[in-house]
């Protein structure tokens, strides 16, 4: 079955506008979702109550309001918060193109899939194959919704790719995490070497790992449907837990717990070059 646009947008290409239609690249239908009831069976609804006087407030009552200062707002009308939106033009505006290297993992927000739209495959597809050709990637405005977005164009598969990223005053630094200094043994390290080539091949299949949680959960709701009784299975805890580094690494080495290799797909040397490449900032193609 074709995938439904979520919207429709226009690519600025200099002179030339590339008319596309926007897709989700996840289906949020995957997620299993629990809905709250009353002891009778029936649904619930939430309700809003006033911090101050404990009494429910109407949606129709509500005004929205910014906190400058602690438990101080500023109110703002159905019309004062239209003046304040930024004005959609649904065009994804080209402003450079840099090196994929450029744009680190972390800076990524939100995925859509690019289609080309009535009148513009051609130029859809050009705009595609010319940044395959030169390695870059696009980095675009996009006002869309009330909002200005940050986004960037990458080539993917036959076609694009639009990913959302975040404003460099949204991302948070690395240096914010605490770091308790240590020292790498060099056994302990050679050992941990070994057991990443336990492990290593040369491609990620996506297809071959699946989530074992939600088709449990499906199961145990089926049952339940069925009229069956759901029990809690107490947790194995026979195996002890090893603390010591070196003693894990040996045990891990020797239980010898390791996925199938994929025939023709492993190489000696991608352990190694997977280690030399740790150091590195990741980076998002």
């Amino acid at each position: 079955m074709a995938a439904r646009a979520q919207g429709s947008a226009a690519i600025s290409f200099g002179l030339v506008s590339i008319p596309v239609k926007l897709y989700t690249t996840g289906q949020s239908s995957a997620a299993i979702r629990f809905n709250q009831l009353a002891p009778d069976g029936s649904r619930v609804k939430q309700q809003y109550v006033s911090a101050k006087s404990g009494e429910p407030v109407e949606r129709a009552d509500m005004v929205k309001g910014y906190e400058f200062a602690k438990g101080q707002y500023v109110t703002f009308d159905a019309d004062e918060l239209k003046a304040l939106e930024k004005k959609s033009s649904y065009t994804i505006d080209i402003k450079e193109f840099v090196p994929a290297e450029e744009i680190d993992s972390v800076m990524l927000q939100k995925t859509y899939y690019l289609g080309p739209d009535k009148g513009g495959s051609k130029a859809y597809h050009l705009l595609a194959e010319a940044m395959r050709t030169v390695g870059r990637v696009a980095i675009a405005k996009y006002a869309a919704r009330g909002k200005d977005y940050l986004v960037m164009l990458r080539p993917h598969q036959q076609g694009l790719l639009m990913e959302q990223l975040y404003y460099a005053d949204e991302v948070k630094s690395f240096d914010e995490v605490p770091l308790d200094e240590a020292e790498v043994d060099p056994a302990e390290l050679k050992l941990a070497t070994q057991l990443i080539d336990q492990v290593t091949n040369d491609s990620f299949e996506h297809q071959s790992y699946e989530d074992e949680v939600r088709r449990e959960v499906l199961a145990l709701i089926e049952k339940k449907i069925a009229g069956e009784e759901i029990t809690v299975q107490a947790e194995d805890e026979s195996e002890a837990r090893i603390v010591d580094i070196m003693d894990a690494l040996k045990a891990s080495l020797d239980a010898g717990k390791k996925p199938a290799k994929r025939a023709g797909r492993r190489k000696k040397t991608a352990a190694r070059k997977s280690i030399s490449r740790t150091g590195k900032k990741a980076k998002s193609a």
